[in-house]
């Protein structure tokens, strides 16, 4: 992919996001993301979901309702890795659930691309 226009040498595109010139701690965004792909593989399993992980839908899930409202009622009253443990059954962060949501695109692109090179020059 190419600028559609001549770009100056001082251009600082990241600037353009608030958070950037705000100071704006920008961890707490990426932790959250790989959070949500971790409660949504864990609530898919607790109800019973089997399948491609893109394919769940928890909409309307008495189950995976309660288990939200159950952690969730937990407020600050205990660290947030024994809320996250509640519903995903661990206390770790892990990308292997955004892996495995990807999981067939991932195989896709790599037919699509079979033999092909990717890159600059």
């Amino acid at each position: 992919m190419t600028s559609p226009a001549e770009r100056p040498l001082d251009a600082f595109d990241p600037g353009a996001k608030y958070h950037i010139p705000g100071n704006t701690p920008y961890t707490r965004y990426y932790l959250a993301r790989i959070m949500q792909y971790q409660f949504h593989e864990a609530l898919c399993k607790k109800i019973g979901f089997q399948g491609p992980l893109h394919e769940c839908s928890i909409y309307n899930s008495k189950i995976a309702g309660e288990s939200l409202r159950d952690m969730l009622s937990l407020g600050q009253s205990v660290p947030w890795q024994d809320a996250f443990e509640k519903i995903t059954g661990t206390r770790s962060l892990s990308g292997t659930s955004m892996l495995n949501y990807y999981m067939p695109l991932k195989e896709w692109l790599d037919e699509q691309n079979d033999g092909l090179e990717c890159g600059w020059e």
